[in-house]
């Protein structure tokens, strides 16, 4: 492995299991719900990476159990600093809170969709509105990933060594991305499925009523015939 891409691998941490159990989410900021979803999506088409795996990894990073949509959610305004993380109502907010962190002198904060180091990765953004455009900091992680996944020629390996180069802490990560990635595709499969089920019935109905028009042309024909 170069010594450049196993430093960033080396260094790439952030405390998962901490974050998941850190702050909950804003009250207000519903139009967001998709937001990480959404910039993964495109970055794994531009890289053609597996569909969903980035997502997985942006749920494993900043997800947090929504109530109401009955799912797991990434927010794109995550702050993850000191050992615990931050859930911000919007961009704004984050870029205060990781203003307010740097002016305490702390350096190693995680940030966006992705939970990019600004550390270890000074390079990733050109600006702190960058690091939480959620289409930018997804974009860098799929880069990474990719880089990872080349590498190693694997992606159990590229995702385990996105968080760590240590078996301690990479393993118990890429299990958690992984069961995530694979509810993740069964939810597309369902949802796959249903509409397959609706166009089905939509089709069915449509033949029959085609049937029953027939059937009462016929009878109409047939009578006419018979008063004839």
């Amino acid at each position: 492995m170069p010594k450049v891409l196993f430093f960033i691998v080396s260094i790439m941490l952030v405390s998962f299991s901490s974050l998941s159990h850190a702050a909950k989410f804003p009250a207000s900021g519903a139009e967001f719900l998709n937001t990480c979803r959404q910039a993964t999506s495109v970055t794994e088409k531009n890289y053609r990476l597996p569909k969903r795996l980035l997502n997985a990894i942006s749920l494993t990073e900043t997800g947090r159990w929504h109530n109401k949509k009955r799912e797991i959610i990434a927010w794109p305004w995550t702050v993850y600093s000191e050992g615990r993380g931050r859930y911000l109502p919007s961009k704004r907010a984050a870029i205060a809170e990781v203003r307010k962190l740097q002016a305490k002198g702390v350096k190693n904060i995680d940030v966006g969709c992705m939970q990019v180091n600004l550390y270890w990765h000074p390079e990733a953004f050109g600006s702190l509105e960058e690091a939480f455009d959620p289409i930018v900091n997804a974009d860098y992680a799929g880069k990474l990933l990719k880089k990872l996944q080349r590498t190693s020629r694997s992606w159990n390996i590229a995702v385990a060594h996105y968080h760590s180069q240590t078996k301690k802490y990479n393993v118990p990560y890429r299990k958690k991305v992984m069961k995530i990635w694979q509810d993740e595709r069964n939810k597309d499969t369902k949802i796959r499925m249903a509409k397959a089920r609706e166009k089905y019935r939509v089709r069915r109905a449509a033949l029959m009523e085609k049937m029953k028009a027939r059937q009462a042309k016929t009878v109409a024909l047939t009578k006419s015939a018979a008063k004839g």
